[in-house]
């Protein structure tokens, strides 16, 4: 153990990793329960997605603490999730294994880039403006998602949408789950998502809104891993392979990307571990599982796989090796003999004839939107090269729900400022390559029709 994990070296102890792998499983637990309440929504199956999401985040985060001996646990991304969901299979109207092939090749985009040492040129091709403006897009957008879940947010046939009827059972549960969870957050209470979550789901059952468990626990069949395997079909592969699907293979790369560079930093920083050179230790490697693990959630039927920032819980408690990763990994893994459990959370609740909604796991949604928001104090908003191209972003993601969409037109806006600030020169040539992209993208429908 120590050879391994050196925790002399970092100064720690078994105990103190321990505990803080526990930590960071108790404050992200909840895409368990989150997961398969979204991907359900697209037509996979809620248990088999449960047990795959446990065996992702179990798998990739183990083999992250023994590749960097580094304290980062991994799960299906809460963002990404919802954009294949509601964008990709919703949306585009695409089988469940075509979306999942699109996580696939956003995985693989990224191991190559990486293998390749190319990941500094497209960190620095990117305006960080545009970097901030998609996280606080999607953070929008999953706060939508989260608000219609609740019934907080219904469809409107005049107006797209409107305020829902706050005096019914799923949206009072919701709102109450939301308020705790936000007031605990505010208090400094480790785990507000997850006391969320436990609030609208108590409230749900006592007040007959969701139905009780069928039982505690039980063995998972051969049904419960379904989902494996399915987005690496060669049809999948090849159907994902469409103008109007690369563009959204690129944006969800980006985001993936982008946010693991980010999560990497902070947390590694708020420990202490980074190097003489202020870099991360093992950046590489950390770059690559979380580049496979993307790939692997792809391959699963989990959507991405990603590394949370959740795992500053856990560094909070002491946590500085990898060690405490394999003890998360081992307490995921745990959790596949509780789908009954998982399943009360999740379950949906028929609101119309042609609507369901997940009121208990609304509080998650809206807490990670909120969380995300916070990215916009970044942006500089004086200057319009910054200021226009994120406007465009944080607009378009949520009102067109579609992520692709948005960065379309932020990269849209960035160039046409950049022309009209006399700064073309300045352009990166990958920001160029993006505009037939994403005209093409914008354009699918037309080209569908009139040239393939």
């Amino acid at each position: 153990m120590q050879s391994l994990f050196r925790f002399d070296a970092r100064e720690t102890s078994l105990r103190r990793e321990v505990l803080g792998g526990v930590v960071t499983f108790l404050t992200m637990s909840y895409i368990v329960f989150v997961n398969p309440a979204i991907l359900s929504s697209a037509g996979l199956p809620f248990d088999a997605v449960a047990v795959a999401t446990a065996l992702a985040a179990a798998g990739f985060t183990i083999i992250m603490g023994l590749a960097t001996n580094l304290p980062f646990a991994l799960a299906s991304g809460l963002g990404i999730n919802a954009v294949v969901a509601f964008d990709i299979i919703l949306g585009r109207r695409v089988s469940p294994d075509v979306g999942m092939a699109c996580i696939v090749l956003e995985g693989a985009v990224a191991v190559v880039l990486v293998l390749a040492g190319l990941r500094e040129a497209v960190v620095r091709a990117v305006p960080s403006s545009l970097k901030l403006a998609i996280g606080v897009g999607i953070g929008l957008f999953i706060t939508l998602v989260g608000l219609r879940d609740g019934g907080i947010v219904v469809n409107d046939a005049a107006t797209g949408i409107a305020l829902g009827d706050l005096t019914s059972g799923p949206a009072l549960i919701a709102l109450a789950g939301i308020l705790v969870a936000l007031g605990l957050s505010a208090a400094g209470v480790r785990g507000s998502i997850l006391l969320g979550i436990g609030t609208s789901t108590v409230l749900g059952l006592i007040f007959g809104v969701l139905d009780g468990p069928s039982a505690v626990a039980r063995w998972p069949t051969s049904d419960d891993f379904s989902t494996i395997g399915d987005g690496l079909s060669s049809s999948a592969l090849g159907d994902a392979l469409t103008w109007t699907l690369v563009p959204v293979i690129f944006s969800l790369f980006m985001t993936d990307f982008f946010d693991t560079v980010g999560t990497a930093y902070a947390v590694t920083s708020a420990g202490g571990l980074l190097d003489e050179e202020g870099e991360i230790p093992k950046v590489r490697n950390l770059l690559l599982v979380d580049s496979l693990a993307a790939a692997g959630g792809g391959a699963m039927g989990v959507s991405s796989v990603t590394t949370y920032v959740e795992s500053g819980a856990g560094v909070a408690e002491g946590a500085r090796t990898g060690f405490a990763s394999v003890v998360t990994g081992l307490l995921f893994a745990l959790t596949i003999f509780f789908v009954p459990l998982i399943a009360v959370v999740g379950q949906g609740v028929a609101v119309s004839k042609d609507t369901t909604i997940h009121p208990a796991i609304a509080p998650a949604l809206v807490m990670v939107g909120y969380l995300m928001i916070q990215l916009v104090q970044g942006i500089d908003w004086e200057q319009p090269e910054d200021a226009v191209p994120a406007f465009l972003v944080i607009i378009g993601i949520p009102l067109t729900f579609s992520i692709s969409a948005g960065i379309g037109l932020g990269v849209f806006g960035y160039v046409v400022v950049m022309i009209a600030r006399r700064r073309a020169s300045e352009i990166h040539w990958i920001m160029w390559g993006l505009v037939p992209l994403f005209a093409a993208f914008f354009a699918s429908d037309w080209l569908g029709a009139h040239v393939f």
